[in-house]
């Protein structure tokens, strides 16, 4: 399946389709073989993060697609993202090599700011102006390390206060963006910004909603959205990606079943109908499904 590409604000194309990688349990080889997998399938964009701890593992997968003659690195476009305990200026790089260490890679494609929050070993709040922490991303940049660099989980001020700043501009925003939390007041800000909204947690997850929501999730269960699935003969799951890339917005599903994996990369070859769209925009529950709230008495908790 080739994948579609969009451009951002500093020329480098990234894949509208990525491999997502966090797991809160996983088995030995689990994140290798979803890596293999994704690129024997057709994915060039596989996100991974510090705090996944799953980095080695990742580049292992990717340096097994590379030499056996399947990809070039330069095919691929990797996405990895600073930790909060790593917001000191002058620890930016330092970690970022440490990163590229662990995944045996000479550059990143995309280095992001994971939280604009910053915790010191023990967890306590820093309070380190995540416009500090910029400049060291900056710092990445000039070293030939990040081709590109942005932020996650940044709200509206947030954003526009690093872009407001910044001597290289923000070239992403990755946050939750899904069919319960549609999120249009901040993608359209990002837009207006030329920072690309890009979408991890894709598909929503309503088992934690507010109460009169709980135990319901609205995309296995409304008979609209199961109406145009089967239009399409596509799956519920590629309904909602295809909305979101509709809205111009990457996403960045995850999965370690090959079967998934798959499905989630065919959502190119349909278009929903401005109607279609409309029925699964008005899903939206303002239902944020990772709220960060172990930051939440933190100085710049973005939520």
């Amino acid at each position: 399946m080739k994948v579609k590409n969009v451009t951002l604000n500093n020329g480098q194309e990234m894949p509208m389709v990525g491999l997502g990688t966090y797991a809160r349990k996983s088995q030995p080889g689990q994140f290798r073989q979803a890596v293999e997998w994704a690129i024997e399938l057709g994915y060039r964009h596989i996100d991974t993060a510090a705090a996944y701890k799953n980095e080695e593992e990742v580049g292992e997968g990717i340096a097994n697609k590379i030499n056996e003659g399947v990809v070039k690195r330069e095919d691929l476009f990797i996405t990895n993202k600073l930790w909060n305990d790593c917001h000191a200026q002058d620890v930016v790089v330092k970690t970022l090599k440490e990163s590229l260490r662990k995944m045996k890679l000479d550059y990143i494609d995309l280095y992001l700011v994971h939280w604009p929050v910053s915790v010191n070993a023990n967890g306590v709040d820093t309070a380190i102006s995540y416009l500090e922490t910029w400049k060291g991303m900056e710092e990445a940049v000039k070293l030939g390390l990040a081709k590109s660099i942005g932020v996650s989980n940044f709200n509206e001020k947030q954003i526009q206060e690093v872009h407001n700043k910044a001597v290289i501009k923000p070239a992403v925003n990755q946050f939750e963006i899904n069919p319960t939390l549609t999120q249009h007041q901040l993608v359209n800000l990002c837009k207006q910004l030329s920072v690309l909204p890009v979408a991890y947690t894709p598909l929503g997850l309503i088992s934690e909603a507010r109460p009169e929501f709980a135990g319901i999730d609205v995309i296995k269960t409304d008979p609209k959205l199961g109406g145009i699935a089967t239009k399409y003969g596509k799956t519920r799951a590629q309904i909602a990606l295809r909305y979101l890339i509709q809205r111009g917005i990457p996403v960045i599903p995850k999965s370690f079943t090959k079967s998934r994996i798959e499905e989630n990369l065919n959502v190119f070859e349909f278009h929903l109908t401005d109607e279609e769209i409309d029925i699964v925009d008005n899903y939206n529950l303002n239902h944020r499904c990772v709220p960060g709230k172990g930051f939440e008495k933190y100085e710049y908790y973005p939520y």
